[in-house]
């Protein structure tokens, strides 16, 4: 999967999600931004955003267990690094997408590659 986060944010359009202070620090948001689910997390006051979708078994993955900047897929234990996507533990050897975020005069944006 590509890591959208690193990609040219002139390419990326950016959708508006919620304000900032309905996601306190330690929670997680569940969206659908058309056809996309995405899983947008505060750690520690940063914001980030990754496909809710498993590699391993395309299985949800935003109810996994956060343990630092990972999240761990609740069904085979597999992880992956909330900020880059990236799968950092067995049985996910596949990355999964992740998305920039934006907090722009207090509201959440997260930006997906522009058609």
């Amino acid at each position: 999967m590509f890591n959208y986060t690193a990609f040219d944010e002139s390419k990326v359009e950016f959708a508006e999600i919620a304000p900032a202070s309905e996601l306190p620090n330690g929670e997680r948001l569940f969206v659908d931004i058309g056809d996309k689910p995405i899983v947008i997390f505060n750690i520690a006051g940063h914001f980030f955003a990754i496909g809710d979708v498993c590699s391993h078994d395309e299985g949800p993955l935003g109810d996994g267990t956060v343990e630092g900047n990972n999240i761990v897929c609740p069904r085979h234990g597999g992880e992956f690094d909330i900020r880059s996507g990236q799968a950092v533990q067995m049985p996910a050897v596949v990355d999964i997408p992740a998305y920039p975020v934006q907090v722009r005069d207090g509201v959440i944006f997260v930006g997906l590659p522009a058609k």
